[in-house]
């Protein structure tokens, strides 16, 4: 295939891209009857020649861009903006957006309408009143475990108030005592 050697990135070396990519590499291919229907060779080499521009403009932006991000996190950092900061300041900020934004106010008057439309006071009118109930329910109960809890303290009380000796000399006791006495001696 016909190279065009006065190409303008000419003898710039491997980093020239166009050259790096005509000699004997994709563009040779593209040469011998590859190429897409209706593109001629010298089309073809002129977008090469575009796409090998565009990509190094590309790498020269990253380049950039990135010596800007390493330059802001260090301005950043002798402010102390942390990223946490940072991401509650856009979260709120966001919020806000949202919060002055038609879509959200258009959603709220919806959300008024619905909170003023029959359906919706009866719908709650109802969940009020069984929430009431189950609120009563669990106080009931809760009195009722409470109680429970109470009774058995109190009987733990009364067993607790009889005295040791008193116990140990009545006659239930004792046999108890024989019992496990003959149950040790067997």
């Amino acid at each position: 295939g016909n190279i065009n050697l006065n190409s303008p990135n000419k003898g710039l070396g491997p980093a020239g891209g166009v050259d790096s990519l005509t000699e004997g590499g994709a563009m040779g291919v593209a040469a011998a009857n590859t190429l897409p229907p209706g593109l001629t060779e010298e089309e073809a080499e002129e977008l090469y020649s575009d796409l090998a521009k565009v990509e190094e403009e590309i790498n020269t932006l990253r380049q950039v861009l990135l010596a800007k991000e390493k330059h802001s996190a260090e301005l950043k950092r002798k402010l102390g903006l942390s990223p946490l900061n940072e991401l509650k300041q856009n979260l709120t900020k966001g919020w806000q957006d949202v919060q002055t934004s038609n879509a959200y106010l258009t959603a709220s008057e919806t959300l008024d309408g619905i909170a003023q439309s029959e359906a919706y006071k009866k719908t709650s009118e109802t969940l009020s009143v069984a929430g009431q109930k189950t609120t009563a329910a669990f106080s009931t109960m809760g009195t009722v475990l409470s109680r429970k809890l109470g009774d058995m303290s109190s009987n733990y009380a009364i067993r607790q108030s009889i005295s040791m000796p008193t116990m140990r000399n009545s006659p239930t006791f004792k046999s108890f005592e024989d019992k496990v006495g003959n149950i040790k001696v067997s």
